[in-house]
């Protein structure tokens, strides 16, 4: 009777994955920075070569997804459906990690524009991909102004808009205070408000983690867009509460 193979030594196998998952969450600051110094210049490259930028955009968002799988994130989407049809929007998230603008660019339809503060473009190459791209360069300490190059942006072209009402990070996962441009954005144009909630980003990235990902699951919640047509400047904190509380129904602070 043939003998039959030896069980696979379950604790060596167990110990490989932890040393598989180590080497991976060391790289990750490499793989982060690499990877988005090299889409950066491609994309760069295929709208200066083509003039084409949907197609610079395609490609962006398309190595977003592959850097994900590379650092081992797997992003998992809830209410898609609110917006693949219709559109363009304003779209306000929380903001928990760099993690959040990876999967927001990766996973949201369409061609999508970040407001981002205006220092991110002394780098020539982020600048660069950022004007590639479309972003918008805005100034945190003059809201006024950064009204003002938002309500031009939104008049350019029917791309939707990423803002994060929080304006930077969370320090300690609870939901900051909310400026206001987000939502006077919204009533001046007319455009729906979509509440946006990323979960688990902070628990993977957190802020001052030096690019440092753990490999593991997060979660965009993506709610309901709000109609903002007939409302008046009047209404913006009663429209910003309304998205701060669709926010909190999947906000846990990681």
């Amino acid at each position: 009777m043939p003998r039959s193979a030896p069980a696979a030594d379950t604790s060596t196998i167990a110990q490989e994955e932890v040393d598989a998952r180590g080497l991976r969450v060391a790289f990750s600051p490499h793989l982060f920075r690499g990877m988005m110094v090299s889409m950066a210049a491609a994309a760069i490259a295929i709208h200066r070569t083509t003039g084409n930028r949907q197609l610079a955009w395609s490609f962006a968002k398309g190595r977003a997804r592959d850097l994900e799988w590379m650092l081992g994130v797997q992003a998992n989407m809830h209410g898609l459906e609110h917006v693949e049809r219709g559109g363009p929007f304003i779209y306000a998230p929380n903001h928990q990690s760099h993690l959040d603008i990876l999967a927001l660019l990766g996973h949201l339809p369409g061609a999508t524009r970040f407001a981002a503060k205006r220092e991110l473009w002394s780098h020539a190459i982020v600048g660069g991909v950022l004007d590639t791209l479309g972003m918008i360069p805005i100034d945190r300490d003059a809201s006024e102004q950064s009204i003002d190059i938002l309500n031009e942006a939104a008049h350019e072209d029917s791309s939707s808009i990423v803002i994060f009402p929080e304006g930077t990070r969370s320090r300690d996962g609870r939901l900051r205070d909310f400026k206001k441009g987000a939502f006077v954005l919204a009533i001046a144009t007319g455009l729906p408000i979509v509440p946006v909630c990323c979960r688990g980003t902070r628990r993977l990235m957190p802020r001052g983690s030096q690019l440092t990902v753990v490999p593991g699951d997060i979660d965009i919640f993506i709610e309901p867009p709000i109609p903002t047509t007939g409302l008046t400047y009047d209404d913006r904190d009663a429209l910003a509460a309304r998205v701060r509380e669709a926010i909190m129904r999947n906000h846990t602070g990681w």
